[in-house]
């Protein structure tokens, strides 16, 4: 019941407040690692797990120190709160939408440019929309959904570990020449933790959508994707949504073609709005299966 409590407490305080403006603990975290990789990068496997061992570890072992003691369940609400990104995952991509549709290309782009890490000065109206609900469909999983099923199954030290580890990989795992061994150990972790996380998402997401479409594309499409969790996730959303995914995305001044996901219309401003409603569906799904589940526990 704590647990459930501190849960549904972190999610109001998420929404009412969001992400701190400045020195949230995460961006910390960001430096900490662009400072220890400049000075200790090598792109050797072995070196790459030493420090993700080296910067994650202390601050889980911290956690679950602090999680332990009497007032434990205000260390998991603070460091949930902190994780979830769910109102700020909103903000970011209703900004686009709002662009998009007031003809804000420059402006656009801008915003989007916040979300993701492709060359966004390259991407027209419907790769900006495209690249939007990408973002909102991957991250739901990774700032929302992943977070809180790590928290239901190790508390703080749990949260604290998965998001560590997926801030590595989104700077570290990389399949180029300076990231190819050095970043393999923080792309299999990332890979592992987000395993189970990822086809809870892409259920719910199917739940909340369209359904038979979404299981449809999740079955055939997801396979060809290069990301063994972002796949389910992206073609069960894009499945639910009745939008078409995928195509030429602009990396490093070069199209990285990506497999088609989904069916249906192409994404623009109303596809960015129907993902950030899908999540907003998705997750009142989850707490509704996790308000049974705490019933099951009191009852039996």
């Amino acid at each position: 019941m704590i647990v459930f409590l501190t849960l549904i407490g972190a999610l109001i305080l998420d929404r009412l407040f969001g992400d701190p403006r400045r020195f949230h603990p995460l961006a910390g975290f960001g430096r900490l690692v662009a400072w220890a990789e400049a000075r200790w990068h090598r792109d050797s496997r072995a070196r790459g797990t030493l420090l993700l061992v080296a910067l994650v570890l202390p601050w889980v072992v911290l956690a679950w120190v602090a999680a332990s003691l009497a007032w434990g369940w205000l260390v998991g609400l603070v460091v949930l709160t902190l994780a979830i990104g769910w109102r700020s995952l909103d903000k970011h991509a209703e900004r686009v939408a709002e662009a998009l549709e007031s003809d804000q290309t420059t402006e656009a782009r801008a915003a989007v440019g916040m979300l993701v890490s492709r060359d966004t000065d390259a991407l027209d109206t419907r790769g900006v929309s495209g690249a939007t609900v990408e973002s909102v469909l991957e991250n739901g999983n990774d700032a929302v959904f992943a977070t809180i099923f790590w928290f239901l199954v190790a508390g703080a030290p749990g949260v604290i570990a998965y998001r560590l580890v997926n801030t590595l990989d989104a700077m570290w795992g990389y399949r180029s020449q300076r990231y190819r061994q050095f970043g393999w150990a923080a792309a299999r972790m990332d890979d592992a933790m987000n395993y189970i996380p990822a086809r809870l998402t892409a259920l719910a997401y199917a739940l909340a959508g369209n359904t038979r479409d979404a299981l449809q594309c999740w079955r055939e499409q997801a396979p060809g994707w290069k990301s063994p969790n972002a796949g389910p996730v992206m073609s069960a959303g894009a499945g639910a949504l009745g939008i078409v995914l995928g195509g030429p995305a602009p990396y490093s001044g070069r199209d990285e073609w990506r497999p088609r996901l989904g069916m249906g219309r192409m994404p623009d401003a109303a596809g960015i709005r129907g993902a950030i409603g899908l999540v907003d569906r998705a997750l009142a799904i989850w707490l509704g299966f996790i308000v049974v589940g705490v019933v099951f526990v009191v009852l039996y």
